[in-house]
């Protein structure tokens, strides 16, 4: 197929060591993902990603929270807070990309998730929305009106990445198939497609990306 138009961009959310099989907070069947992703890249002029970079004592992480276990919820800092094990700390294994996924063709990477007394799902801000990645000036500069989203977790730093660009104002469309969901409760996923689909987001197969070129 041709490429995407110069104004469209592919944002790749989280692809990391600890969010697939084996790391610290596995996505289910994450690894999948990664072939699709790499088949989607030559379609794409622009693609970027974000990267969960936290300290190692994030508040996030119930290792930090004596008498804790992950999932439970508490309030940080205002703000109501799933905790989750420790899971890509700057510098380390877990936090960097897979070996096997083509980061040849990556324009940047946004990192997210370093302040440590708040959590970043969303690729542009942090969840109190006080801390900016810059993720967004760059698109703006880069002249993208169209993002086309994929990575790791669909209910969590997926959903709220593409939220967060169809609020800011992009065309925004999730890849189905090269996203999986943490699934903390058996339905998370399919709520998430649910309220994506409700915010005006156009959800696809990979298959059927030539339609939009």
């Amino acid at each position: 197929m041709k490429k995407l138009s110069p104004d469209t961009a592919l944002i790749l959310v989280d692809v990391q060591h600890d969010f697939l099989p084996g790391g610290a907070l596995a996505v289910p069947q994450g690894d999948e993902i990664l072939p699709i992703i790499d088949s989607l890249q030559p379609n794409f002029d622009t693609i970027v990603a974000t990267q969960d970079w936290h300290p190692a004592h994030h508040g996030s992480f119930a290792a930090n929270h004596a008498g804790t276990q992950p999932g439970e919820q508490i309030i940080l800092e205002g703000l109501s807070q799933i905790l989750w094990p420790k899971h890509c700390v700057e510098g380390t294994k877990g936090a960097d990309f897979p070996d096997g996924l083509d980061r040849s063709r990556w324009k940047s990477v946004f990192k997210k998730g370093t302040n440590p007394l708040v959590d970043s799902y969303s690729g542009f801000f942090d969840n109190a929305r006080r801390g900016d990645t810059g993720l967004r000036n760059y698109l703006l500069l880069g002249g993208i009106r169209r993002v086309f989203i994929a990575g790791l977790a669909l209910d969590y730093c997926v959903k709220f990445t593409a939220l967060d660009a169809r609020t800011l104002g992009f065309e925004t469309y999730l890849i189905t198939d090269a996203t999986r969901a943490v699934n903390l409760q058996p339905e998370d996923g399919k709520l998430a497609i649910e309220e994506l689909k409700a915010a005006g987001i156009v959800c696809l197969e990979s298959k059927n990306l030539a339609r939009y070129v």
